[in-house]
């Protein structure tokens, strides 16, 4: 694997559904824990956020559900696929969180995973209310009448 094919900064993955299915109310960017081979897995490109959630644990954030397939370079020690794996966060942010989805019914959920220009891999997390489906309805239409007024405004020239 050549050194251009791999990610040294920048998006490694999104997730899109996630604006689909929640409403996103705020967004927090985190670190989050991980060893060498989802290291190198995510370096190729290699991550599943469309099933992740976080939620809150003990005395931190725990990201649930992640997929990072394993590495094929490691040797013996390879890491669970779907493992929990610790968010790092200032108190503040924890507590914040925690009393949002404790009290309000929201969630945390995942929106993009990247390395920063230190190279260090972060999460984008978005608190989150679930949609309905007229909400959806509503997202669908308003999208389809702001196309239908570019198409106008580019018409007119």
């Amino acid at each position: 694997m050549t050194k251009a094919a791999l990610i040294s900064h920048g998006t490694v993955a999104q997730n899109r559904k996630a604006r689909h299915d929640f409403a996103i109310e705020d967004t927090v960017e985190a670190g989050i824990v991980l060893t060498g081979s989802e290291v190198k897995s995510l370096r190729k490109g290699r991550c599943t956020l469309t099933e992740a959630f976080a939620q809150p644990e003990g005395d931190g954030f725990y990201l649930i559900n992640l997929h990072i397939p394993a590495y094929e370079g490691a040797s013996h020690f390879q890491h669970d696929e779907k493992r929990k794996r610790k968010l790092l966060l200032h108190k503040k942010e924890i507590h914040r969180l925690s009393a949002a989805v404790g009290r309000q019914g929201m969630t945390v959920v995942p929106l993009s995973m990247f390395f920063n220009a230190r190279g260090l891999a972060k999460v984008t997390l978005g608190l989150a209310k679930g949609k309905n489906h007229i909400d959806r309805r509503e997202d669908i239409k308003k999208r389809e009448w702001q196309r239908e007024q570019a198409r106008v405004m580019r018409a007119k020239g």
